[in-house]
């Protein structure tokens, strides 16, 4: 059988991708292969939950566009299909002088964007957040939190209903491309279709077979630690720092989750695995997680990446090393942080970030086409959130290249 399409990628982006597929053509055939035994497995099932507002994103780019189209998509699905969403608003929270400049830098961005924020002096905040201390902050009050998995449960029974056929535990390994179809190479197994789509997140770059100086994943681990039941109710939304523009993440924050639960987090440390969310690697995953290694260490760009930000490698090093070098950190802005028993948390996530040779982070949001195959070569946050928009944007190319 040739299916009119097939997508890699079980995650939330692929799942979004196949369902913007069916709806914009009724009728076809449709494959999503995924490698794991579940769906959402890595990067959509190992998130903070967040709903972001696209303030943080340089005005015009993919993130800042798809971020807010994909904010509002994304709450209307959820309402459509009984999920729960908080809406509880994001405070920034500037601690100093310097801190304050980048938070006004950052206020204009956000008009850019096109995100509603209010400004905050230290009197506004400490009635807000009796708990925070700052100079002042932004409150983004459209940001909100949903459990994406049960997102991505109601896309799988949407698109199963819809006649795709879901195929788990399928590893697609190689693609080849002729005028017609696409065959996908799994094991022993072929799959033909005529477009494919690639939203294979960790593994995206070996999927792209496009040579020596296409961006490569190299993966970074975000832990975070967990607030007692007793102490979550001591903020009432998501309390993030000011970020550092010259830094490449947004630093340890204050995140509430849809179940209750508040996590504080994450820390960002590079890693050998790609699916390395634990700290040492099983004896059966032993095989890949050096693959892995090898491939990120012979990479030029994870050491031209290392000498640009050591200093920032080792900080987080020594906070996923230290568990009062973490608390420090937050109480920075949250003293109160200080004085509470904090437990290690459940979620670990593997950020899948694509780095040129030259040690670059690839910033937005990164779409490559060929006739027969669109690849989603670089899609971290704010991917989540965006992905309703981020598959319209691709089903668009398709539309773009058919006419």
């Amino acid at each position: 059988m040739v299916f009119d399409y097939c997508v890699i990628g079980g995650g939330i982006v692929g799942l979004a991708t196949a369902l913007r597929l069916l709806e914009a053509r009724p009728g076809a055939t449709l494959a999503l292969l995924e490698k794991e035994t579940e769906l959402g497995a890595h990067q959509t099932g190992h998130n903070s939950g967040v709903i972001h507002s696209g303030i943080y994103y340089p005005p015009g780019s993919f993130k800042a566009q798809l971020c807010r189209r994909g904010a509002r998509a994304t709450m209307e699905f959820a309402a459509a299909h009984d999920i729960p969403v908080d809406v509880c608003g994001k405070l920034l929270v500037a601690t100093d002088p310097v801190e304050a400049a980048r938070m006004d830098a950052l206020y204009e961005r956000a008009r850019d964007n096109a995100v509603a924020v209010e400004r905050l002096d230290a009197v506004q905040l400490r009635h807000r957040e009796p708990h925070i201390r700052g100079v002042g902050a932004l409150l983004v009050p459209s940001t909100g939190i949903v459990d994406f998995r049960a997102i991505t449960r109601a896309m799988a029974e949407s698109i199963r209903t819809a006649g795709a056929d879901v195929e788990l535990g399928v590893e697609a390994t190689g693609i080849t491309e002729t005028t017609d179809t696409v065959t996908i190479i799994a094991g022993e197994r072929r799959f033909q279709a005529r477009r494919l789509v690639v939203c294979a997140g960790l593994q995206a770059d070996r999927l792209a077979q496009d040579g020596k100086d296409g961006p490569r994943i190299v993966p970074f681990r975000g832990e975070y630690m967990a607030v007692t039941a007793a102490k979550r109710e001591f903020v009432r939304g998501m309390v993030y720092p000011v970020p550092d523009p010259a830094l490449p993440f947004l630093g340890v924050h204050v995140t509430r989750h849809i179940d209750g639960g508040v996590l504080l987090g994450p820390t960002a440390l590079l890693v050998a695995a790609r699916d390395g969310y634990r700290r040492t690697a099983s004896p059966a995953a032993l095989g890949s997680a050096l693959r892995d290694t090898s491939e990120t260490l012979t990479w030029p760009g994870t050491w031209a990446l290392g000498r640009t930000f050591w200093r920032t490698g080792l900080n987080e090093l020594t906070m996923a090393a230290s568990r009062r070098r973490f608390v420090k950190k937050c109480a920075q802005y949250v003293p109160a942080i200080g004085a509470m028993r904090i437990a290690r948390g459940s979620v670990r996530g593997v950020r899948a970030q694509a780095v040129g040779r030259d040690g670059r982070l690839v910033d937005d949001f990164t779409i490559s086409q060929t006739p027969g195959v669109t690849h989603v070569r670089n899609a971290p946050s704010p991917a989540a959130t965006s992905s309703f928009a981020l598959a319209a944007k691709i089903v668009d190319r398709f539309e773009d290249t058919s006419a």
